[in-house]
């Protein structure tokens, strides 16, 4: 064996053991994290391990210039969310997915995920309260003669008019109805009142009293300011409720909704806009169920899959790698570690897909350490020792390493950019597990493996032997 002084000895040694000793500290809170109940750091489960519901809204941005899209649909995702937490589960997930360039489409689509809600049509319908608000101008002349349309086209028979004719004329006259971009979406307050006898409406009659926003107060003065004498429809869920006249500039950003409700009608819409008025129409797309236990199995499956592949590894690497595998065994524990408590506290909510990111992610920092000790084994067998060989072994594995590490999470940060929610799971997953990878292999196995003793190949003893390769005595 080859000396060193006892204070550099030391050091290495100490070393050793505090990375041991963080290792047991690690796996215990993950261990206590995750098998108490109540635990303050739980693992975060997404929908397809924990049981839930999954809800997919299309959003008709149609009429919305491009420009505004992320903006509303920031909105949209705000307002669903708080209609959301009214249901009173955890750990709700709502986001939004744009839609593919590819493809051209103006439809954005809102996801909603209810971990442990298993009654979609309860969640659809709580969802669903959410009104759309629009304020539109009407073309008096326009609304008129479609009305005679209508009418005749009711009481054709005394008129003998062709229904096709008259449909293609109703159609020709378009929506009488004008958009004035003033909606839901600058909305600040509603509150139900009760009207006095002076406003020209029935005494003590229920309305809803609306406030907006700045932005909001300023579109509703330019619209009053610029349509005096016009009427301005009140729309709600697309149908007119009400559509007072314009008799002056409307200044302060306040406005009355009066649709001949009840006390209790009146209360339930300005309840109702309080949560958020919608700023672009939405359709439920698509629902799904995933059943709990079904989510509990995946959970287990994976659990045992994970046990059985860092079982197996480990006893390769020790079989074949001997010492230098052992202590590969333990770093790839402290990454394990590493990572599992990065996930609890961020806290990464976990999928089947980024279950799947994790187990690719152990891989690399197998294949980090296979490339190490390869180049190890030739320094050794050259005649250096073996803190020498493993000094120069991490010198010429770094490249390799370097490159295959930056190459994914390069991907990983490609994925999760342009990727779904399920991609972007797995590519997260992925990109933290490269990170604690190239940690665990180029700190923790370096600084075990230093803590060794430092021995030639043509020194006596099992030592020698230890640092060899193979099944058999080389």
């Amino acid at each position: 064996m080859s000396t060193e002084s006892s204070s550099v000895r030391f050091l290495r040694v100490f070393r050793a053991i505090l990375i041991i000793t963080v290792l047991g500290y690690l796996s215990f809170f993950v261990y206590t994290n995750a098998t108490n109940e109540g635990a303050k750091h739980p693992f975060k489960l997404g929908l397809d391990l924990a049981g839930g519901s999954h809800l997919v809204y299309e959003a008709d941005t149609s009429s919305v210039k491009a420009s505004d899209v992320p903006e509303l649909m920031n909105v949209l995702r705000s307002v669903i969310e708080t209609r959301v937490n009214r249901l009173g589960t955890e750990e709700n997930a709502v986001y939004v997915e744009h839609s593919s360039i590819v493809s051209g489409e103006k439809r954005e689509r809102l996801v909603i995920e209810l971990p442990g809600v298993t009654d979609v049509a309860e969640a659809v319908a709580e969802i669903g309260q959410t009104p759309l608000l629009e304020f539109k101008l009407i073309d008096a002349e326009k609304l008129a003669k479609q009305d005679e349309l209508l009418r005749l086209s009711e009481d054709n028979t005394a008129t003998n008019t062709d229904p096709a004719l008259l449909a293609s004329s109703i159609a020709a006259l378009g929506d009488p109805y004008i958009a004035t971009g003033l909606t839901g979406r600058y909305l600040e307050s509603a509150a139900l009142e009760f009207t006095g006898s002076k406003t020209g409406q029935l005494a003590n009659e229920p309305v809803v009293s609306i406030s907006f926003n700045q932005e909001g107060a300023d579109l509703f003065v330019e619209i009053t300011k610029n349509n005096v004498g016009s009427q301005l429809a009140i729309f709600l869920d697309g149908q007119p409720i009400s559509a007072p006249r314009i008799n002056e500039t409307i200044v302060g950003g306040k406005a009355i909704i009066s649709g001949g409700f009840s006390a209790v009608e009146a209360r339930a819409l300005a309840e109702n806009l309080n949560f958020g008025a919608l700023p672009v129409p939405i359709t439920l797309a698509s629902t799904q169920t995933i059943d709990a236990t079904l989510g509990a199995g995946v959970l287990s499956q994976s659990f045992k899959a994970g046990v059985v592949g860092f079982a197996l590894i480990s006893i390769f690497l020790i079989l074949w790698y001997r010492v230098s595998g052992l202590v590969a065994g333990i770093a790839l524990g402290f990454y394990v570690a590493v990572t599992l408590s990065i996930f609890m506290f961020i806290p990464v909510t976990l999928t089947a897909a980024g279950l799947a990111g994790f187990v690719l992610s152990l891989g690399m920092a197998v294949d980090a350490n296979v490339l190490i000790f390869e180049r190890m084994k030739e320094e050794f067998r050259s005649g250096k020792s073996s803190q020498e060989a493993a000094e120069e072994g991490f010198r010429r594995a770094w490249t390799a390493i370097k490159d295959s590490n930056v190459t994914g999470l390069l991907s990983a940060a490609i994925l999760f950019w342009f990727g779904t929610s399920l991609i972007k799971g797995f590519a997260l997953v992925l990109g933290l597990g490269i990170l604690t990878s190239m940690l665990s292999a180029i700190v923790f196995t370096r600084t075990l493996l230093m803590a060794l003793p430092d021995v030639k190949r043509s020194d006596g003893g099992i030592w020698p032997y230890l640092f060899g390769t193979g099944l058999i005595k080389k």
